[in-house]
């Protein structure tokens, strides 16, 4: 490898630590500001587009499983943000409502740094956009990273965040 290869090398290293530390501060702000983790804002606010959701349609809609989705849920419920009830229909399913404390939280609460993400990403044209995507998978295949699950959730660390 030429000096010129090392130098991209090392700038793209720099680039993906740059990426990680963005996201770890978001976390962290979130965490430190509004005492909710990325996964518990997204479930909240997909929890806002629906009078009610089952844990089901809600784990299908943001892509974790059923179990994550439980045991994030029950830690929003601890904080009022949530109510889970007994679905009338069906005993066995549970729906999911936000509070009035959970509509407010919704309220003051930063957009999700994917939220931003997407935002600029779709301003892109089509040809940009797909060389991009290109080019991650690459990097994704490139660290052996293909047959890791992820859901579309800019964080660190597990989306089971264990919370005291």
């Amino acid at each position: 490898m030429d000096h010129t290869n090392d130098e991209r090398c090392k700038n793209f290293l720099i680039s993906l630590r740059k990426i990680i530390q963005a996201i770890d501060q978001h976390s962290t702000m979130l965490k430190k500001k509004f005492g909710l983790t990325g996964p518990q804002l997204i479930l909240l606010q997909s929890i806002s587009t629906h009078n009610q959701i089952s844990v089901t349609q809600l784990s299908k809609k943001v892509s974790l499983s059923q179990a994550t989705v439980t045991d994030i849920t029950k830690r929003l419920e601890k904080k009022e943000f949530i109510t889970r009830k007994r679905s009338l229909d069906d005993k066995r399913k549970t729906n999911i409502a936000l509070t009035e404390k959970g509509k407010k939280i919704l309220d003051t609460v930063p957009p999700l740094l994917q939220e931003q993400f997407t935002h600029r990403f779709s301003k892109l044209e089509g040809w940009e956009q797909l060389m991009i995507e290109s080019a991650f998978e690459r990097v994704v295949s490139m660290m052996s990273a293909e047959d890791i699950d992820a859901s579309p959730i800019m964080i660190t660390g597990s989306v089971a965040i264990i919370e005291p």
